[in-house]
């Protein structure tokens, strides 16, 4: 385990996103963060909902959803004056689409709180050689259809260590949900960056359209956006949000959505309010599932 532990506040600015919601996908990025990336990437961070960043403590990274984020570039992880990340998310009609958002920020942030974290290696394109890749874990697998459940809330497939390996291996593990089969893959609605030396531009594997992955020069970095992140985040921006708008219909490992697995919910809550109740000598309450039915039978009857 990590020595430093890291602090992430979840905050709401939206008037979509209510503090109820905000504390379930909060609960779900906790053990997101605890149980899948820190095993991986031997990252150790706490995730707590707040009601408002006045509330938030000294020393948390704070993940901000708000409406309208329409300033290009935006969204995403940025620095603050002391240079300590915080990221802006968009909020959305469905809780799947911010709460995979708020994934994404949740696990670059805390794998590269810099934005500037570089990994060696064989470039994927045909006449470039050794180059430096940008680590952002979620982005070649950030679509949608390639996200699982936590606790009923969609989160981000991401990468592993492995993922930079010079060739494939069988056995290893590319990305958390196996989605990723080899080093470098680039996935549909994702995207690779990297560095050539050479001309010290920017250079992309992209797949946001077409049935199969393209390659494009976005230039030097502009100093002015801040991080390598930051930068980069300002040109794919449009296109990560498309990816991850198109929900969990074709996601293989997504599970079951936050309303199928409501009814267990409403059913422990139940056994935990009977259990209560005994132990104050008080009777049983009925249950959720009982009084519905009681309910219809008199409906009947009337």
């Amino acid at each position: 385990m990590s020595a430093l532990v890291h602090q992430v506040a979840l905050v709401s600015e939206s008037n979509r996103v209510k503090l109820p919601d905000m504390m379930r996908v909060s609960a779900a990025l906790q053990k997101q963060a605890s149980r899948d990336l820190e095993p991986i990437w031997e990252i150790t961070a706490t995730v707590d909902a707040f009601a408002s960043l006045e509330e938030v403590p000294d020393g948390y990274w704070p993940m901000i959803i708000k409406d309208n984020i329409g300033t290009p570039g935006a969204a995403g992880v940025h620095m603050d004056k002391d240079g300590q990340p915080f990221a802006l998310i968009a909020s959305s009609n469905t809780l799947d689409g911010w709460s995979l958002t708020a994934s994404h920020e949740m696990c670059e942030m805390l794998v590269d709180p810099s934005g500037d974290k570089q990994a060696t290696g064989d470039s994927p394109m045909p006449g470039q050689e050794r180059v430096s890749f940008l680590v952002e874990v979620c982005d070649p697998s950030e679509a949608a259809d390639f996200a699982y459940s936590v606790n009923g809330i969609l989160v981000s497939d991401f990468y592993t260590p492995n993922y930079f390996d010079p060739m494939s291996a069988s056995g290893v593990r590319y990305s958390f949900t196996g989605a990723i089969t080899q080093p470098r893959q680039v996935l549909r609605g994702g995207y690779l960056s990297w560095k050539d030396s050479v001309s010290g531009h920017w250079w992309q594997e992209i797949w946001f359209e077409g049935g199969q992955p393209s390659f494009r020069d976005i230039g030097a970095a502009d100093a002015k956006a801040g991080s390598i992140r930051a930068f980069v985040d300002r040109i794919t921006e449009a296109d990560t949000a498309k990816a991850i708008a198109r929900g969990r219909t074709n996601a293989d490992k997504a599970g079951l959505t936050a309303s199928e697995a409501r009814a267990s919910l409403v059913a422990n809550a139940a056994m935990w309010h009977d259990q209560i109740n005994t132990i104050l000598g008080r009777s049983p309450r009925r249950s959720p599932a009982r009084t519905a039915r009681r309910q219809r039978a008199r409906r009947k009857r009337t």
